[in-house]
């Protein structure tokens, strides 16, 4: 046994011979055929429905995607339990798989260094990783069945399927029976031979101490049972991928490769207006095949469901149950096509539901707030937000199907470029100020300060413009405005679906900006802000646009402004998504308060990439809410619970839902809400001084 000792090849000479090599060889081999056939159909009915796509540029940035996101899963982590027991089972399997190809290659052709330290090290490596898979199977089998959190469900609904059983009970099968194959093969060196370097196979060999009152021949029947046993679990493991959420092990690393390299919160423009029949997506093939792959990604984890506003505050959407309604109707619409091609025919089944009304419910459509939350927390980079916006499209464009409010909002758009319908000649009023002049009366100026429709008719909006303007002055910083010549930037169209008169907007004010030779424009609206930043670029809008927290603070880093009046009281920021999730600013305004004198900042429970909706986003600013909690409401109670007595914001649209939140809560004497720009200006305290000091 010495040879064998040096060879980590303990005992296999006593159970191992070329007919059961053979056998194994077989069986393999009907493994891979079933996998690979189940894979074959998977791959036809991927290519059945769907327009093209190309998502295979930049392969060095999409390779360093699947490393970070797919190997060192750095999405999945962010949710410290479901990571913990996701990590100990991929990178348990992950060293085990490597380990058994070492270890059968070393048996068929022999390995040099596969022996003494080298061996005993690779033992207790593979020791060690088969009880992280074994724990992880514990923890999933404890969340899943015990803990149950939400996540894993729809409305307290359960998600389990028989699926999920199958899928643990093989993983911890194939972990079990191998201990038992090894407690069993050590039982018998030791019979044998006096064996005794098990004990670097720790595990196996503490088992192998609990068979001794097993004898040599009862002990080398079970382990052939247990060998056999082992090893059609794992092959089984292996055939049951394609036709199980295994297929995610293959379709989720597939998906990180192919994710969106476009700025966070793209939405492709429709290019075709004067030639296309129809437009947005209102059929299943209206999706480009990227879109419906997507939902073979999703893994069902919930992510993208545990911080949806609308689906925290009780409204019928559920980002991840929308993408497997979708699947649902993809594999029957692809099956029926294949089936129809098979039968000689290519005509395709008209279809019994519509997708958009049938399969995804008009509620759940009009319910996103184009938070970005589910894009950002999705370990399999679905893309939620563009198909809602593609399906909200159909039924704009095409049936003219949405919500009263909305055609409201629409109507005072294409009429006076801003969703109130105020006249466009009072769009310079919330001025009054003769010292801020418009670009016709001063075309040098360094800065556009793109004020929006919320800051020139909205009464708390206009304050905040107001005050910003007063910071500009103060710091000496050349800028304009565009008064009556300024239209609304066209965010809310775009996302409530009306593409082409957020079109027609944006190319207006890209004509005008353009006209004035515009470079750099500052927004106090992150919606307009994004829209400028990233949209506008596909009309040939190019500038560089910043985000009035940006600029602020610039100005206090170059000690153009000074902040030196105290600001008492508990105050918390809430981001806005468009400029957190969208942009990755969350640090900005949050140094610009903690360099205000007397700034006692508390954060609350939700925050930075994390943080909850106001509600106003995706359209919604302008539609009533009558499902459901509130959604601001309940961002306000996440401010009450940490006794704030301000809520900071940054966003227009979020000190209308903030403020509403308050007055809902009837906390207007203990509780105020106010943009950055008023709060610095009243820091700064030189109220109507021309500069600095």
């Amino acid at each position: 046994m010495e040879h064998i000792y040096r060879t980590g090849n303990e005992g296999r000479e006593v159970f191992w011979n070329a007919p059961y090599e053979a056998m194994l060889f077989a069986f393999t081999a009907v493994a891979l055929i079933i996998f690979a056939y189940g894979l074959y159909r998977r791959w036809q009915m991927w290519a059945a429905i769907g327009k093209a796509e190309k998502r295979t540029d930049s392969a060095g940035e999409r390779i360093m995607s699947i490393i970070v996101n797919g190997f060192f899963q750095a999405r999945t982590f962010k949710e410290s339990y479901a990571g913990i027991l996701h990590g100990l089972i991929f990178f348990g399997f992950f060293v085990l798989i490597f380990g058994a190809a070492i270890d059968a290659t070393q048996y068929h052709i022999g390995l040099p260094f596969f022996h003494g330290t080298f061996y005993i090290v690779f033992s207790l490596i593979m020791e060690i990783f088969g009880l992280a898979v074994l724990l992880g199977v514990v923890m999933a089998v404890v969340r899943r069945y015990i803990t149950k959190p939400d996540l894993l469900g729809y409305r307290e609904e359960p998600d389990n399927t028989p699926d999920d059983a199958i899928i643990l009970v093989l993983i911890g099968g194939i972990i079990v029976t191998g201990f038992i194959v090894e407690g069993l093969r050590l039982h018998v060196n030791i019979n044998v031979d006096g064996f005794t370097w098990g004990e670097w196979s720790f595990a196996g060999f503490i088992l192998s101490k609990t068979l001794t009152g097993i004898n040599y021949d009862t002990a080398r029947i079970l382990h052939k049972i247990m060998w056999w046993t082992h090893a059609f679990l794992a092959l089984g493991f292996i055939a049951y991928i394609p036709y199980s959420r295994l297929l995610h092990i293959l379709t989720t690393p597939a998906n990180q490769y192919m994710r969106s390299l476009k700025p966070a919160g793209y939405l492709e423009p429709i290019r075709d207006f004067e030639t296309a029949e129809s437009f947005g997506t209102g059929r299943l093939e209206d999706f480009t095949w990227k879109q419906i792959f997507d939902s073979d990604a999703c893994t069902r984890c919930g992510r993208c469901q545990d911080g949806c506003p609308a689906y925290l505050s009780g409204k019928p959407l559920s980002p991840k149950k929308l993408v497997q309604d979708l699947k649902t109707y993809w594999i029957d619409r692809a099956s029926a096509q294949l089936a129809a091609k098979k039968a000689g025919t290519d005509e395709m089944p008209e279809p019994e539901k519509a997708m958009v009304g049938d399969v995804i419910d008009l509620h759940e459509l009009w319910s996103c707030t184009n938070c970005m939350y589910c894009m950002e927390h999705c370990p399999a980079f679905i893309e939620h937000v563009p198909k809602i916006v593609g399906m909200r499209q159909h039924k704009v464009l095409m049936e003219a199907d949405f919500a009263s409010e909305l055609q409201l909002t629409y109507r005072n758009m294409e009429n006076n470029s801003n969703p109130w319908g105020v006249g466009a000649h009072m769009r310079a009023d919330w001025a009054g100020d003769p010292d801020v002049k418009t670009l016709a009366e001063d075309p040098d100026a360094e800065y556009l300060f793109y004020v929006g429709c919320a800051g020139s008719f909205d009464d708390r909006g206009k304050k905040v413009s107001q005050a910003f303007a007063n910071i500009l002055k103060a710091a000496g910083v050349s800028f304009g405005i565009l008064g009556t010549e300024e239209g609304c930037c066209g965010d809310s169209a775009m996302r409530g679906g009306n593409e082409y008169l957020y079109q027609i907007m944006a190319q207006a004010n890209i004509e005008v900006m353009t006209g004035y030779g515009v470079k750099k424009i500052i927004c106090t609206c992150p919606h307009g802000y994004n829209a400028l930043k990233k949209d506008y670029p596909l009309f040939g809008g190019n500038f560089e646009v910043y985000h009035h927290t940006e600029i602020i603070a610039d100005l206090i880093a170059q000690g153009k402004i000074v902040l030196k009046k105290p600001v008492e009281g508990l105050f918390t920021y809430h981001d806005s998504c468009f400029l957190g999730r969208y942009n990755n600013i969350y640090n900005t305004p949050r140094d610009i308060l903690k360099a205000i004198p007397g700034m006692k900042l508390v954060e609350m429970e939700r925050t930075r990439a994390k943080s909850f909706c106001c509600g106003a986003g995706g359209a919604r600013m302008w539609m009533e809410e009558n499902i459901g909690e509130r959604i601001n409401d309940m961002r306000t109670d996440q401010a009450i619970a940490v006794n704030a007595g301000s809520i900071a914001v940054a966003c227009p649209f979020c000190l209308t839902m903030m403020t509403d939140g308050i007055k809902d809560r009837s906390m207007e004497e203990e509780m105020a809400s106010l943009d950055i720009a008023e709060i610095v200006w009243e820091a700064m305290d030189i109220k109507g001084a021309d500069s600095a000091s």
